[in-house]
């Protein structure tokens, strides 16, 4: 496929682990490996998405860069270190290869090609459009038609923030694997219930959670 088929440039920010996922309620090292594997099945399955022509991951976690780069994507460091809007906006600028900005959340585990693929199809006409979480009060993707419309508007309540800014509401078109993202262990449960990627599985089993659900 040519760049014309391939529209869409894909940011995915990936916070320092050590940070990461403190609502599961587990010990440090297990937080940071479940983290690292979800981002990775999301990265993943945004590199294999057929209407994607970069992933662009932002991390300042050396975990985390070298795991992105194994999974085929760009790694910038978050050069701003001023919060998740600005790591957006700083990713956004190395997405050079795209005419279309898109950025979805990296706890994302049953995301599948698909499913994101069906999505940004969805959100082409549109200047910004959104999907909510799962919770819908947070936001899972935020797709923009070029840099200059992406203004990511990440925070509390980021799905009103960003539809009062103007953004199309695709949530009610989107499936449930787009949606699902995970900050609890009833929140994993219900992404191993609906099929979780091969990193999130091992990670899981080796932590010695599953079954789960």
């Amino acid at each position: 496929m040519g760049p014309t088929q391939k529209p869409w440039a894909v940011v995915v920010p990936v916070k320092r682990l050590v940070h990461a996922k403190t609502r599961l309620g587990l010990p440090a090292d297990d937080r940071a490996r479940l983290a690292l594997a979800m981002a990775e099945d999301t990265i993943r399955a945004c590199v294999a998405a057929g209407s994607v022509a970069r992933v662009v991951v932002v991390t300042d976690d050396p975990n985390g860069a070298a795991m992105a780069v194994a999974a085929g994507a760009l790694v910038v460091a978050d050069e701003p270190d001023a919060g998740l809007n600005p790591a957006l906006r700083h990713g956004a600028t190395q997405a050079v290869a795209a005419a279309r900005i898109a950025t979805v959340s990296s706890d994302l585990p049953s995301l599948r090609p698909a499913d994101l693929d069906a999505m940004l199809l969805a959100a082409q006409p549109y200047a910004c459009a959104i999907v909510a979480d799962a919770a819908g009060t947070g936001t899972v993707l935020y797709a923009a038609a070029s840099a200059a419309d992406f203004r990511p508007a990440y925070g509390e309540r980021s799905r009103t923030a960003h539809v009062q800014a103007g953004a199309v509401d695709l949530t009610a078109a989107a499936g449930p694997r787009l949606r699902r993202d995970v900050d609890t262990l009833a929140d994993l449960g219900d992404a191993w219930e609906l099929g979780v990627g091969p990193a999130t599985r091992r990670a899981v089993e080796s932590i010695g959670l599953a079954p789960l659900g």
